[in-house]
């Protein structure tokens, strides 16, 4: 039986005591770490959490959302519910150290709680986040082992989430089990692990889902009458990354990363002595601090993509390293070109000549594939020089494995920064073993050591780690257009706005107006720069292809990151992604098709209260590689009817 012991608080700020060994045990830092997401931390109204001898429930600020954590049987379980009706229906908790499940047959020791209020400036879907929630720290003891542990819950506006935190006495081995029990009536999307995070994701009813599937987060769901959720986690730290797994019960299971099934193509790069190195649990000294496992919630569409919640989960930049935050000088979004998907000279004149388009186009940035290391430092900076004349800064790529010593990190960001080269691109991660997280970690601060930012490829889902280290600018985690084969890409990307964009930032390299593009329209291709979310946007296209295109004018003006976004209440998963999004006083429209040609009407509500001159760039019915392009004056009390084309797609821009 779980039992509660001395749920009372003690103390006058509202603060539970804790029993002094578990005081003793844990360090201030791991125990005390909502102050990771949390500046400023106020007394809880008592109205905003209950507890008795069954169950512990927790409300959101607006008293909406619900977590709930049942205490009166042998196994702790728990439960969300938004507007009174089940998001996870009740669901096991779980924590394995070899054996034994401290969350079997344990006590309640203490309850702590608290309040988080502030505001911060964010990248991306919008400029500013707002991190208000409810939340509580339970102390507990397993009843055989006398382990004792704490879970933490919190509950926002707009989800719930909850992690385990553990003195860690001596060397032990974490493990995790607890469980996200879906709804009968819903449909879910996900992909496994074939390909690490670059997977095509499918849509179930959560009935067909079998036991053993795997789904690497976030799983997004449809609930019947209920709206939509998200299950994925946050503040990935020290620890293994969480895929899922199926459990034949309309359940998905935790599972960490060294246990997650290795694509093949994992073996043919390192060998299956590194993959079964990888596959081995992580062995822990002293405190654990699990990542956060997060349930984001929303009536609509609108509602996933504005959460800021993975966000709010994760720690705030340390001053020390970015004393300006998301304003530090040399962290800058933008736009880049990229030799690799549509032609060009792989020299480094060719390089050259990328350079000099990149600047007509206004773009920011050139990416340079491992070539560069065939050079001379002489050759580096007459190409940085040349490049800069122009307006524009370099990435360079480098394999992961080459970097996985201090030393070798530090030559290498040393290396870029003395050259004046902005960024790294850094590939071929592909685990989510504890090691290749620490390894991500590293990277993160010696390139912040050494002013330089960095996007990863093959990366694992991002989780918000572009909080806590803003020079991390996009990561890959996508099947994006270096996939050639891809049949059925509209499906695909008026899917992922909806799943794997709800993780964070993600680098597809949108844009191409070649066969890469299979059934989709130019309008289409140009809408994905308006609807992808990559503070650094990397082109698909030759710049000279996206020179020539008789929309150029208008994919000159795109930016990387927005101050608003409003999703198109027409969007549907996998039938059409419409985002409305503004930057300054310029707001872009941009709309996917899927497979069916579609006319729809949509009111201009979203602009500003003044009159507006627009560019609109709609599909060629009768030739999908081409576009009309318009221009009319508008104001929000207007509506444009909207035809695509079956892959089609729409681009306009109100300023």
């Amino acid at each position: 039986m779980t039992k509660p012991h001395n749920t009372s608080n003690s103390s006058r700020s509202g603060r539970a005591a804790r029993p002094r060994s578990f005081k003793e045990d844990v360090s201030r830092r791991e125990f005390l770490s909502a102050a990771l997401a949390a500046p400023a931390l106020l007394s809880l109204a008592p109205s905003l959490f209950s507890a008795n001898a069954d169950a512990l429930t927790l409300n959101s600020p607006n008293r909406q959302i619900q977590f709930t954590l049942m205490v009166a049987a042998p196994q702790l379980r728990w439960r969300a519910t938004r507007a009174g009706q089940n998001i996870i229906e009740p669901s096991a908790l779980s924590f394995r150290s070899g054996e034994i499940d401290v969350c079997h047959e344990c006590t309640i020791l203490t309850i702590e709680r608290y309040r988080v209020s502030e505001s911060y400036l964010t990248r991306g879907v919008h400029a500013r986040a707002v991190n208000v929630c409810n939340g509580a720290r339970i102390s507990l003891r397993h009843d055989t082992s006398r382990t004792e542990f704490g879970v933490e819950l919190r509950a926002y506006n707009d989800g719930v989430a909850f992690r385990f935190i553990f003195p860690g006495i001596g060397t032990w081995i974490p493990d995790e089990g607890s469980v996200f029990t879906i709804p009968a009536d819903s449909t879910v999307w996900f992909h496994d692990f074939e390909g690490h995070y670059e997977g095509i994701h499918q849509q179930k009813s959560i009935a067909d889902v079998k036991d053993g599937d795997w789904a690497a987060p976030p799983l997004t769901i449809k609930l019947q009458g209920r709206g939509y959720a998200v299950i994925t986690e946050a503040a990935l730290l020290d620890y293994s990354g969480m895929g899922l797994r199926a459990n034949g019960e309309r359940g998905f299971m935790t599972v960490l990363g060294h246990a997650l099934p290795v694509s093949h193509p994992f073996d043919l790069r390192y060998g299956k002595d590194e993959a079964k190195r990888l596959s081995r649990p992580a062995r822990v000294d002293g405190p654990v601090t699990t990542p956060w496992r997060v349930v984001i919630m929303g009536g609509d569409l609108n509602g996933l993509v504005n959460s800021d919640l993975i966000n709010n989960l994760s720690p705030a930049p340390d001053r020390t390293i970015f004393p300006h935050g998301l304003k530090t000088s040399w962290i800058k979004p933008g736009r880049a070109v990229w030799r690799y998907l549509d032609g060009g000279e792989n020299t480094f004149e060719g390089i050259k000549e990328f350079s000099r388009l990149a600047g007509q186009l206004g773009f920011e940035y050139n990416v340079v594939e491992g070539i560069w290391a065939r050079w001379t430092e002489a050759q580096i900076r007459e190409l940085v020089d040349y490049s800069n004349q122009q307006n524009v800064k370099l990435w360079f790529w480098k394999h992961r494995r080459t970097l996985g010593t201090q030393g070798e990190r530090d030559e290498f960001f040393s290396l870029l920064s003395r050259l004046g080269v902005a960024g790294a691109k850094i590939d071929f991660f592909d685990h989510e073993a504890k090691e290749v997280i620490d390894l991500y970690q590293a990277l993160l601060r010696s390139s912040a050591e050494h002013k330089v930012m960095v996007e990863f490829h093959g990366a694992n889902k991002p989780a918000g780690e572009s909080r806590t280290w803003p020079n991390e600018m996009s990561r890959e985690a996508i099947r994006g257009l270096e996939y050639r084969s891809l049949s059925l890409r509209s499906v695909h990307n008026t899917t992922l706005p909806f799943t794997r964009f709800l993780a964070g930032h993600a680098d597809y390299t949108p844009v191409h107006f070649g066969e890469r593009r299979r059934e989709t329209s130019w309008a289409h291709q140009i809408a994905t720069a308006v609807v992808f979310t990559s503070p650094l946007m990397i082109y698909g296209a030759h710049p000279q292809h996206i020179l020539d295109n008789p929309a150029a004018e208008l994919i000159k003006t795109i930016p990387s990151v927005w101050d608003q976004t409003v999703v198109i209440r027409q969007s549907e998963i996998g039938e059409l992604a419409g985002f409305a999004r503004r930057k300054g006083q310029v707001w872009f429209l941009g709309i996917m098709n899927g497979l069916s040609g579609k006319t729809i009407r949509v009111p201009l509500r979203f602009l500003g209260a003044r009159r507006y001159r627009a560019t609109l760039v709609r599909d060629q019915l009768d030739e999908a590689a081409a576009v009309r392009i318009e221009h009319a004056g508008l104001s929000r009390a207007d509506s444009l009817t909207i035809k695509m084309r079956a892959g089609g797609g729409f681009v306009a821009r109100f300023e």
